[in-house]
């Protein structure tokens, strides 16, 4: 569409995956699974950041599952991550297959601006409703301003559309493991609660998906031309 993003790099990580479907919920009978809802997510915004000329790298991959408009997403376990390798089962040795993917198509955009965009859906009690929230790594000022921008896009757009509703969403700092060990500047973001049923419907319902995509290409947009002065 234009050149927006031109020269950004961003790596768009669906949390979880292969045989970790993350965490669980259940709605009217189905399964939710948050790793099939964060990668939907995911892919949308990447082809938003794509459509504005960005170079993106999709960490997460699934062979089969593209864009999907359903309602319930079925649940699988054949993601794999970038380089079509098979995930570990173990958490740690997983988390380190994609920072060290990361971390090696890193070495040719020395110096170039470079975002890491982690998606996950949170998982609490039922009755605890949740606004998208994000984390940044505790010694980053690039990394508190980007998610600071995100934020701020996402408070916007709610004002804009629902201005009763009220945003409260967070930035903070937190020391997770791929916030620490991947190069790029990074931003975490949990999506909501997979447990209450109006943060499922911000899950479930295909133009809401599709809005947090566009919100935060938004955000990364604003980040992108902040970056430049």
């Amino acid at each position: 569409k234009d050149n927006q993003l031109q020269g950004a790099i961003f790596y768009v990580i669906a949390g979880h995956g292969g045989p970790d479907p993350g965490a669980i919920g259940k709605k009217s009978g189905h399964t939710l699974c948050e790793d099939e809802y964060a990668y939907d997510i995911s892919l949308r915004l990447a082809r938003n950041l794509l459509e504005h000329n960005a170079t993106v790298y999709i960490i997460t991959r699934d062979p089969n599952d593209g864009i999907r408009d359903e309602k319930y997403l079925k649940c699988d376990k054949d993601e794999l991550c970038w380089g079509d390798k098979t995930m570990p089962v173990n958490q740690t040795r997983r988390l380190k297959q994609r920072v060290n993917a990361i971390n090696e198509i890193s070495k040719k955009y020395n110096g170039r601006y470079e975002r890491s965009i982690e998606l996950h859906v949170d998982s609490r009690y039922a009755k605890q409703k949740v606004d998208i929230f994000f984390y940044h790594h505790p010694n980053s000022p690039k990394g508190k301003a980007l998610n600071e921008t995100l934020f701020k896009t996402i408070k916007e757009k709610y004002k804009e559309v629902q201005p009763n509703r009220g945003y409260y969403g967070s930035v903070s700092s937190r020391n997770l493991y791929m916030i620490r060990h991947a190069n790029p500047v990074s931003s975490y973001i949990e999506l909501g609660n997979i447990n209450h049923h109006r943060d499922q419907e911000r899950l479930l319902v295909v133009d809401n998906r599709q809005a947090i995509a566009n919100w935060l290409t938004a955000g990364l947009i604003k980040d992108y031309e902040n970056s430049k002065n």
